[in-house]
């Protein structure tokens, strides 16, 4: 009969000294190293660290309450180090290049600068609106309502404002779904659909602002040459003739745009103090549209409109609209007169149009309750150089010069598609918010509610606005592009109370602001592009000054921005802008959408109301408004995109950021496994892919086929799974475990192999299973129940010796422990917890296993608790702070709480040792932190017991033996948690451990099972989680 020996503390010792525990560890470091340290080969994958863990430790932190886990702390750090380390993070926004560069061996960046303070509103619903409205509003809005009548003006709006609330609804999936750095549009596509998606993208982003910059300073030189001071032009443009417009317009272009830059090089401090003005211009000036609208309902404004026939005059060109007055009781020509007659009043030559019809006064503002709505329902597009003419009005043909004439003529031919692209960069501005995330006090809140409610004001603002445009201004002058007709006037100006100037002034201000925004913004989405290197040829453009502002970024914008100013029309270039605006819009709903529909673990964002059938409807009028807009525009747009998409790809630096593109290449075939050999998979991308080891009964039936439905929960992370079993001598048992996976509905591949023994076979399949890149990552296997009952202990070394070898192998293990009683697939559990106990930090897998479990029914119902230990060091109050944090930004819904467990020093006692019977060993109760068991076995005893004889040693020498104070301190930490997990959490669904490191040598191999049966006494449902050491899931997105 085996004995069994009890360790017992007594108080006096005398072993007992201050240094003993030193000594111990002293001894412990003179072991070899970890071979996780090492270098690594062949297909091992090198462990990743992450950014928010260091693994400098305190050896106080690993004292005799967590000695199972104290042989590997340089590459597992517990829980409370790792907590430390986020009490220091902070969102702040970094460059790309330095969010990248924050994921490396030295543990978090700190970057000392303020914390974000800016909120909701002042953070992305201010700014977004201030993007949003502006150029198109005031100077084009009321031609567009003109021309294409309200039906097809509404319809215009809602389709462009469909397209971006559907844009920021993905885009607010993708926002929240992790940190976001500086870089905007960009950064978010480059890490959701790779280096070539994010680099031809984001140039069409920095492209589509550098040319909204080149819209907003031709619109403010509009503005400024048009209705503020006309008489500054240099070039007098001929009647009806608009070059020299054109050449003014490019003039003072050029001027405003170096004035523009000049600001923007002494310092963008200067543009953001002049932001809160420019905003404030914008919302008076509506304000005051508004109040405009409600005085034409009480007292519509005296302005008016002169008519020849049904032709519309520039009454600019004339003071009187009539043909004659009577002055002393003379009659004598008017101006208009002299414009349409040659010679005196008697014995003139007349335009016959002139002569023909005569001259009627109409009101431009007939007010709100006119009724003139009925008449501005339906479009009146017009040619070129046609005359604008009042629908319903009669008049006498006649054959004239009408270009001499000074009628009001169309400058462009009108058409629908023409007015989309015209229109669209009016609700451009959406990314304004997502822009500045890292300024944001809560930016996974703040981005979806400030940018969605910023798109349903604007959308509000412009519906309203044309409807009451067509409600209060007659459809002739809405017509009137330039106001020409109501004495050179801005249109909307006319309805405006409580005087005209507060339209034109704010519209001007507001003009400057966003472009000034433009040229503040271009250059560094440029400056991020070019850090990241994805491109050599821009890497001159990534540089700055020493305050980090992009100097030749800025120059480069520069330059690409007088090109749209040379163009010399806002209405020409308009179309440009939204075709890049609309290829970036294309590419955030398709990002949204390939990370929905690939479901990949790390796509988890806090922003709910999403789906990818709203991103590819999205995506779809998206790529619907470009060909409608200019179809030849958006052929040059996505030939530009596709050949930056392939620069990349053949001479772009190699990036791996875990993007949607690699994920989709994981469930593809040759080509992709070719793809996937050039890197390992991202942290973003990993998944558990298994390789599940069965044991068959002596039937070749499988042994466990609960391992079988366990293994179907855990795919919610639709990763690799390989089934695989070892015979001794036939291979008939493979049809045997396939139907077992049919009938547990478990996806995978199946694997036989024959070998001279289970062990050989084993180590065979964790080195060689799989193909390419569809390797397993994580080996999923049973615990080998009843192996101290067993005769032979094959069972526990082959356990043990499977668990060094996933740890060479850098994978992760699972070890189900009571795998019998795990549920089916048939079953629902109801409501319960999966407790998960984070002891120490080794990649992240804890956490990830809990959330892609509860995706499958099985454990749908469950709720997840997380928690961990505290030692008498550490601020347990602040350490769950510090985790609910972590776990916010993770976007994991659990229940923190934190252990404390007090310390316990050997050094103070003295042990004594009993014998005691097979019983005792065998006894139920639960063990105490006074009474620690260490099995001996039959075997064991009988070799001591030889060898003890032959060096003459009596019974009592043998009782007085000393047990291995590590083994002590090790047993003594599997009692400890023990006892605070059955505490705990006897009663829950499933527990999740961290699964101690084997013994370094053989001869401790027997004491580890020991350690591990201890650990998990007294629970139902056991999962040993041992991760392999890199990062497995990550709060960026």
């Amino acid at each position: 009969m085996p004995t069994n020996f009890t360790v017992v503390p007594v108080e006096d010792t005398p072993i007992a000294n201050a240094d003993y525990d030193g000594e111990i560890l002293k001894e412990e470091d003179k072991e070899e190293p970890h071979t996780a340290a090492g270098h690594y080969s062949g297909d091992e994958t090198p462990r990743e660290t992450c950014s928010l863990i260091s693994t400098d430790h305190d050896d106080s932190i690993y004292g005799i309450n967590m000695a199972l886990y104290e042989d590997e702390i340089d590459s597992t750090p517990m829980v409370s180090s790792l907590l430390n380390k986020l009490a220091n993070y902070t969102n702040i926004t970094q460059g790309v290049i330095e969010h990248e560069k924050a994921e490396s061996e030295d543990g978090i960046q700190r970057v000392p600068v303020n914390g974000p303070q800016m909120g909701t509103f002042i953070g992305v619903f201010l700014p977004c609106m201030q993007n949003i409205l502006g150029v198109i509003l005031f100077l084009r809005l009321t031609w567009i309502v003109g021309t294409a009548g309200i039906m097809d003006a509404l319809a215009i709006v809602f389709m462009c404002c469909s397209c971006t609330m559907l844009t920021a609804i993905s885009m607010s999936a993708i926002a929240t779904n992790g940190v976001v750095p500086a870089g905007g549009s960009y950064y978010m596509i480059s890490r959701a659909l790779g280096p070539e998606f994010g680099g031809a993208v984001g140039l069409c982003s920095y492209l589509g602002t550098t040319f909204a910059g080149s819209m907003y300073i031709l619109g403010t030189m509009e503005i400024f040459l048009t209705y503020i001071m006309p008489n500054a032009a240099v070039f007098k443009a001929g009647t009806g003739e608009p070059n020299g417009m054109q050449n003014n317009m490019r003039i003072y272009g050029t001027c405003c745009l170096a004035i523009m830059v000049l600001v923007v090089f002494v310092g963008v401090k200067y543009v953001n103090k002049l932001a809160l003005v420019f905003l404030s211009c914008v919302m008076l000036s509506i304000m005051a549209i508004y109040a405009g609208v409600i005085q034409s309902a009480i007292k519509p404004p005296d302005s008016q409109v002169c008519l020849l026939g049904n032709r519309m005059l520039q009454n600019s060109m004339f003071d009187k609209c009539q043909k004659t007055e009577v002055i002393n009781n003379v009659t004598t020509p008017t101006k208009l007169w002299t414009l349409f007659c040659e010679g005196d009043l008697g014995n003139a030559t007349c335009n016959e149009y002139f002569t023909q019809n005569n001259l009627t006064v109409i009101q431009a503002v007939p007010g709100l309750l006119s009724g003139v709505i009925s008449d501005n329902m339906w479009a009146h597009y017009g040619k070129y150089k046609t005359i604008v003419e009042k629908e319903g009005k009669s008049s006498e043909p006649a054959s004239d010069k009408t270009s001499e004439m000074p009628y009001v003529f169309n400058d462009i031919t009108t058409f629908f598609t023409l007015l989309v692209g015209i229109y669209f960069p009016s609700v451009t501005g959406i990314m304004a918010g997502s822009n500045r995330s890292g300024d944001l006090r809560d930016p996974q809140r703040s981005i979806p509610t400030g940018t969605i409610m910023a798109i349903a004001t604007t959308s509000f603002i412009y519906i309203s606005c044309v409807v009451l445009f067509g409600a209060c201004i007659d459809g002739v002058v809405l017509r009137d592009k330039y106001g020409e007709s109501v004495n050179g006037s801005l249109v909307v100006a006319t309805l405006a109370w409580p005087s005209s100037w507060v339209i034109v002034i704010g519209s001007f201000f507001s003009c400057c602001g966003a472009g000034l925004q433009s040229l503040t913004g271009a250059p560094r989405i440029l400056q991020a592009i070019s850090r990241d290197g994805i491109m050599p040829f821009l890497q001159v453009f990534g540089h700055s000054k020493s305050n980090g502002e992009p100097t030749w970024a800025l120059l480069l914008t520069a330059a690409i921005c007088e090109i749209g100013i040379l163009i010399g029309s806002l209405d020409n270039v308009a179309p440009i802008l939204s075709m890049f605006f609309l290829m970036c819009y294309l590419f955030v709903n398709l990002a949204c959408a390939v990370q929905t529909l690939l479901r990949t673990p790390n796509w988890r964002p806090r922003f709910k109301f999403y789906h990818w059938s709203l991103s590819f409807l999205g995506m779809s009028l998206s790529l619907s408004l470009m060909f409608v807009s200019s179809w030849y525009y958006a052929l040059v747009v996505i030939l530009i995109s596709g050949c930056i998409y392939k620069y990349i790809e053949y001479r772009g630096a190699e990036k791996e950021w875990g993007d949607g593109i690699r994920g989709l290449s994981l469930n593809a075939a040759q080509y992709a496994l070719i793809k996937l050999e050039e890197a390992p998979p991202h942290t973003k991308n990993w998944r558990p892919q298994l390789l599940v080891l069965l044991k068959l009964d002596s039937d070749l039936g499988v042994k466990h086929p609960r391992l079988l439905s366990f293994t179907s929960q855990l795919k919610a992370g639709k990763g690799l799974t390989i089934v695989c079993s070892v015979l001794e001598g036939t291979y008939m048992a493979r049809e045997n475990i396939k139907a077992a996976m049919a009938k547990e509905k478990t996806k995978g591949f199946c694997h036989v192999v024959v070998s001279s023994n289970q062990r050989d076979g084993f180590s065979h399949l964790i080195q060689s299973a799989g193909l390419g890149g569809m390797k397993h990552n994580a080996v999923l296997m049973a615990w080998p129940a009843n192996w101290k009952q067993s005769e032979s202990n094959l069972s526990w070394k082959n356990f043990i010796e499977t668990v060094r070898e996933t740890t060479a192998a850098h994978q992760a293990l699972l070890v189900a422990k009571n795998i019998d009683s795990f549920p089916t697939n048939q079953e629902r559990l109801g409501v319960g917890t999966i407790d998960v106990w984070w002891i120490v930090h080794d990649g992240g897998l804890l956490m990830l296993l809990p959330f892609l479990l509860r995706q499958h029914k099985v454990w749908r119902r469950c709720k997840m608790r997380i928690f961990t230990v505290a030692q008498m060091d550490d601020n347990s109050i602040q350490m769950k702070k510090d985790l609910q944090m972590f776990l916010y930004h993770l976007r994991l819904d659990a229940k923190v709480e934190v252990v404390e467990m007090v310390r316990y020093n050997f050094d103070q006692h003295k042990l004594k040792i009993n014998c005691n019977s097979h019983a005792t060993l065998n006894d139920k109760a639960t063990p105490t932190s006074d009474r620690v068991h260490m099995t001996w076995t039959k075997e064991k005893l009988i070799s001591e017991r030889n060898r003890l004889r032959e060096a003459n040693m009596t019974v009592r020498d043998i009782f007085s033996m000393k047990p291995d104070q590590t083994n002590v301190r090790r047993m003594h930490t599997a009692v400890k948690l023990n006892k605070v997990v059955v505490n705990k959490s006897q009663g829950a669904q499933l527990v999740l451990l961290n699964m101690p490191g084997p013994p370094k040598t053989q001869g401790g191999d027997e004491n580890y099972m020991e350690f591990l049966e201890v650990l998990t006494e007294g629970l139902n449902r056991v999962l040993l989680v041992r991760g392999s050491g890199r990062e497995v899931i990550t709060i960026y997105s």
